[in-house]
């Protein structure tokens, strides 16, 4: 597969759109969830997915392989999600912002804790996505979203323990 994959890539950075709609086919799914669950919202989930998909083509001829095709597109994709944030200013909401209503029930068929992941607040959430779920470090996540080292490292404090005490109810 991944032999495969390689040809897709080289060949989608030479032009070829079949090749890059076969890398979409392959990474669609994950580059939604990564945008679902920084956004908590389908509407915007898809629209981050389409707009990291734009950047991928625009960017692949850049693309030089010095990680792989999966944690570049990771990282387009979880950049891309954070400044749809920024642009709807949704990070801007204070601390003490409610938890949207269809967040809860966003995605019934999963896990207990995907669940509780979209019921955190804005801030908490996509501190605790992008460092225990992409790696990112507090000081990327910092400048990625434009608060204080120190204000990551609360947030994620906050939605540790906001995710064990909804878990440990059920």
């Amino acid at each position: 597969m991944q032999q495969q994959l390689d040809s897709w890539v080289q060949q989608a950075k030479n032009g070829d759109q079949q090749a890059f709609f076969m890398l979409y086919q392959q990474f669609k799914g994950k580059v939604y969830a990564i945008c679902l669950r920084l956004l908590a919202d389908r509407a915007q989930a898809e629209d981050g997915c389409q707009e990291a998909f734009v950047r991928i083509w625009q960017q692949l001829p850049a693309f030089r392989g010095d990680s792989s095709f999966a944690t570049w597109l990771h990282t387009i994709a979880s950049r891309t999600a954070v400044d749809l944030w920024r642009k709807n200013k949704i990070l801007r909401l204070s601390t003490d912002e409610e938890v949207p209503e269809q967040a809860v029930e966003l995605l019934p068929e999963n896990s207990a804790l995907e669940q509780a992941i979209l019921r955190l607040p804005h801030q908490a959430r996509a501190v605790f996505v992008l460092f225990a779920l992409e790696g990112y470090q507090h000081q990327e996540i910092a400048q990625l979203l434009d608060i204080a080292e120190g204000s990551s490292k609360a947030q994620y404090h906050r939605a540790r323990q906001l995710l064990r005490g909804w878990l440990d109810e059920n």
